[in-house]
């Protein structure tokens, strides 16, 4: 199955999702944060970096449990303001 490229929207709340991950992450390192959510840390690495810039719920899930940071912090910090 081909997945359909993403959307210029989709990358950049891509971004936005991983410069809140880096800040959340403070001064621990990647491979401490990985380990600590089940990942490598290659992956932690690329969604910081957005080249992953949707990564699956339950890696998101396990990564804001580990980073102490909500679910609802992260969607809010990732969602795109609505023009006016």
């Amino acid at each position: 199955m081909v997945r359909p490229p993403l959307t210029p929207e989709e990358r950049l709340r891509g971004e936005h999702l991983g410069l809140l991950l880096r800040e959340a992450r403070g001064g621990r390192s990647i491979a401490e944060v990985a380990a600590a959510a089940g990942m490598s840390a290659e992956t932690l690495r690329k969604i910081e970096t957005g080249r992953i810039a949707t990564p699956a719920f339950f890696t998101i899930a396990a990564l804001a449990d580990v980073l102490g940071i909500s679910l609802d912090r992260l969607a809010v910090g990732t969602t795109p303001a609505v023009p006016t």
